[in-house]
């Protein structure tokens, strides 16, 4: 599929997904968001893929926020909509059941950060700035941020974040838990990559099985959780690639995993 404002590349199972609108940093408008939900549901289904690195095109911009102009038309019903069609974007990212790694090169505010928050991993360049500035602009985050930043780094935090508007550098948001790593950004795809490439090295039922049970951290109670953790662990039990995982183990050998 041709897309407009996006560059897609498969490659040793990974799928690279780059957003290209570097004159604007990369700002989500309603076409770059149609088609990141596109090329995630192609994805999902893509048998190929095992991971997917998530980028900004250029040196400056992961994105740089949501289209504006897009934004002076709302009104409250239109704003409702506009808010639950970016939520349903990030919530397809999010429950892709395979890992996506978000690049972070540059700036990642309002949208972008929220587009980082929904990815399951974040490295960042050391140049790379998050912020929610949206309450400069008399709005509130409104594609997950208010929930997945007090998810990711505490209430206190995240609140701070949102209602200050201020924006952090790249090992602030390493010391409160927003981003994973923060390296050089000239390392930054390869160093994505790398991790996505160890990833893939694993056997792929126990990665998808681990992200469902992650992302259901919220959701449910503790015991429920592990009640859930217990499922999944158990299902993991009746696939080959846990006789072989085990097996390679006591043989003193690596595993050579199949997926089944």
């Amino acid at each position: 599929m041709g897309y407009q404002t996006l560059l897609v590349e498969n490659r040793n199972r990974i799928a690279f997904v780059t957003i290209n609108r570097p004159d604007k940093l990369n700002a989500l408008n309603a076409q770059a968001k149609a088609e990141l939900k596109a090329a995630f549901e192609g994805i999902r289904d893509d048998s190929e893929i095992d991971v997917v690195v998530l980028t900004g095109a250029g040196e400056k911009g992961f994105v740089a926020g949501t289209d504006i102009k897009e934004l002076t038309q709302l009104d409250e019903q239109s704003g409702k909509s506009f808010s639950e069609g970016g939520q349903a974007v990030f919530n397809t990212i999010e429950n892709l059941g395979k890992p996506v790694i978000a690049a972070v090169n540059g700036y990642a505010l309002g949208g972008g950060t929220e587009l980082a928050l929904a990815c399951h991993i974040r490295i960042a360049s050391e140049n790379a700035k998050f912020g929610q500035p949206e309450v400069n602009l008399g709005i509130i985050p409104g594609y997950g941020g208010t929930q997945r930043l007090a998810r990711l780094v505490g209430k206190g935090r995240a609140l701070e974040m949102i209602l200050s508007g201020d924006q952090i550098d790249a090992q602030e948001a390493l010391r409160i838990g927003l981003v994973n790593k923060v390296v050089p950004l000239p390392d930054l795809l390869k160093t994505a990559e790398a991790l996505a490439t160890k990833i893939i090295s694993k056997g792929q039922i126990a990665v998808k099985l681990a992200l469902q049970s992650v992302n259901a951290t919220h959701e449910l109670s503790l015991a429920a959780g592990q009640s859930l953790e217990a499922e999944l662990f158990g299902r993991c039990c009746k696939s080959e690639d846990f006789k072989e995982g085990t097996t390679a183990f006591l043989e003193k050998r690596k595993p050579v995993f199949k997926n089944k």
